[in-house]
């Protein structure tokens, strides 16, 4: 894909000079047109959604419904802005499925001279920032609404109409690439998400099958130590609750902090290296090892490990298993309200290999979440490479700064 949207070799700058600038006036229609609305007629109405994210439907009423009588009628490729949000991007190119939506008098209408300017060369634009900046320069409180003749005052590059055209099918490529490889790489994170999970499982599928198991109850011990509101603390209390931990990977993912004061309802308290287990809606798989000292809910058992039998991220491992997951489910999936009680999780068997094999077991399976957590942050600031890819385009497409030599390598990506 080797062709150029521009056919020029000149530099960006010489390129840009011989781009006109022009106000929109020229290019623009102001078109204020008034229907009378007929309570025996249904009508479409849009709205203009902030950001530049495009006009839909809004909804389909009888005349009956719309308290002010004189409406406005969009066109099929009409630029369509409102007054107050305008500031906030509450522009776009009305869509040939709005063709005949109304709106009111807080909306402009503008018809596009389509022998001069192209209609998606100009929705291209006016997601530029050299565009937006215009309209904001305008709006600049919170309630500042721009006028019909502040937006014919406003500015843009101007190509030839064959230039137009050769940018927006350029663009419309490269965006179409960029789809394709944003949908690419996430779908390469979800097979990653299942493979995270598969990969530990597989590890205590197999020790299952030539490890001797034991009850989970011969090698743990639940902490029941709580703090009520009643026991007359003060101070800040370190909370971690249920939605503060990560499904299936056992990361936590925030805290909050309590007042001893005013503290609602009882706690259990926990320390450093006790595992906290989310046993309310077990299929959630929130299993824990502290990392601090703290409370949480009572939906959360405090688990300690037997040191001389378990090693307690062994334990956790496991428990975060699909192995010990399915068991889990199982027993509680007839419960309106899934809980996994005492009796029953003690009653889970748990393969059960030496002490010094445990630890290696802890740390391949440690060492393998860490290169998935790589790659999961790799991946993830490749998706935000190419969020900002095709605004960058757009913009320079947009200020006529943009070159056949610039899009060529994108192209090939």
């Amino acid at each position: 894909m080797t062709s150029k949207v521009l056919q020029s070799t000149e530099s960006s700058s010489d390129t840009q000079h011989k781009w006109d600038i022009v106000t929109l006036e020229r290019v623009l229609k102001y078109r204020k047109e008034f229907i009378r609305i007929s309570d025996l007629e249904n009508y479409k109405r849009c709205r203009v959604q902030c950001h530049v994210q495009g006009i839909v439907l809004r909804d389909v009423v009888q005349g009956t419904q719309i308290r002010t009588k004189n409406q406005q009628v969009c066109k099929e490729g009409d630029f369509l802005v409102a007054e107050i949000d305008a500031k906030l991007g509450g522009f776009g190119i009305v869509p040939d499925d709005l063709e005949g939506a109304i709106v009111s008098s807080h909306y402009y209408l503008y018809e596009i001279d389509e022998d001069v300017l192209d209609k998606s060369f100009f929705g291209f634009f006016i997601k530029t920032p050299y565009f937006r900046d215009q309209v904001s320069a305008q709006g600049s409180t919170n309630y500042a609404a721009i006028r019909y003749y502040d937006v014919l005052g406003y500015t843009m590059p101007l190509p030839p109409i064959a230039e137009q055209r050769r940018i927006v099918a350029r663009i419309e490529e490269i965006a179409a690439k960029i789809e394709e490889a944003r949908g690419l790489r996430e779908g390469a994170i979800e097979k990653l998400d299942i493979f995270s999970r598969l990969a530990p499982s597989q590890v205590f599928e197999n020790l299952v099958s030539d490890t001797k198991l034991l009850p989970i109850g011969e090698v743990i011990s639940f902490r029941n130590d709580l703090i009520r509101p009643t026991d007359g603390k003060t101070g800040k209390l370190r909370f971690i609750g249920l939605q503060h931990v990560e499904s299936h990977s056992g990361n936590r993912i925030g805290e909050d902090k309590l007042d001893a004061e005013s503290l609602q309802g009882r706690k259990f308290k926990f320390s450093q290296g006790e595992i906290i287990y989310g046993y309310l809606r077990p299929y959630l798989n929130k299993v824990w090892v502290a990392d601090c000292d703290g409370i949480c809910s009572v939906d959360q058992y405090v688990i300690r490990g037997n040191p001389d039998k378990v090693d307690v991220n062994y334990l956790a491992h496991f428990m975060r298993s699909q192995t010990f997951l399915s068991q889990a489910i199982d027993l509680t999936h007839n419960l309106q309200l899934p809980r996994l009680r005492t009796a029953l999780l003690e009653g889970i068997k748990i393969p059960l290999p030496s002490l010094s094999q445990q630890r290696s077991l802890v740390d391949y399976l440690n060492n393998l979440q860490l290169q998935i957590k790589r790659v999961k942050q790799f991946r993830e600031d490749a998706l935000q490479e190419f969020d900002a890819l095709l605004p960058a385009i757009l913009d320079k497409a947009g200020t006529g700064l943009l070159t056949g030599d610039e899009l060529k390598p994108l192209c090939r990506q």
